[in-house]
């Protein structure tokens, strides 16, 4: 099914399969970090792993029309603790998406921050619709986890293979714990 926008990239499939696949990926990381245990719980590494899930969590809160909130890196002590709040994301994001239709996804999304963007792009920034946001999200993780799995082989961890065709070679794997 298109959306509204003309574009079959992001349809309600392919997005639930792209959120599929980065609670998978999320969750292969996680076990290799925690595996790793306290060799691998830098600075570094922790703040990585912060502005990834906040940022999952930034974009929910916008979609569900929730007031944003960015919690203190202070706030865990360890990154088991930082760990235990991540894992809580994904229940809240499949209903999210479960109950997500094709008007939805056309909508469009005013960013909360649209206006410190502003300032820095000389211009307020365009509305993206919801299905453009829910795939900056799937992007970002991506990429911020191929930080993670740098910063991980350098502390001696190691990283996991968590690329999408990756996830379809091993046949679309639900989530393992520690998700």
């Amino acid at each position: 099914m298109m959306t509204r926008h003309g574009n079959a990239l992001f349809s309600r499939a392919t997005l639930r399969d792209l959120f599929r696949h980065m609670e998978w990926a999320d969750g292969e990381v996680w076990r290799a970090v925690l595996v790793c245990g306290q060799a691998c719980d830098d600075p570094t590494l922790r703040g990585l792993l912060f502005h990834l899930h906040v940022v999952q969590r930034a974009f929910l809160d916008v979609w569900k029309t929730r007031e944003v909130k960015f919690p203190d890196p202070s706030e865990f002590r360890t990154i088991a603790d930082l760990h235990a709040w991540t894992a809580t994301y994904y229940a809240e994001a499949r209903v999210f998406l479960a109950a997500v239709d094709d008007d939805a996804l056309a909508r469009r999304v005013v960013m909360p921050w649209a206006h410190e963007l502003a300032k820095q792009m000389g211009r307020m920034p365009d509305a993206p619709t919801l299905a453009e946001t829910m795939f900056q999200v799937t992007s970002h993780s991506t990429y911020h986890r191929g930080q993670v799995n740098t910063r991980l082989r350098s502390l001696g961890g190691q990283p996991p293979l968590v690329d999408y065709i990756a996830w379809i070679w091993f046949g679309r794997p639900a989530a393992a714990p520690p998700y």
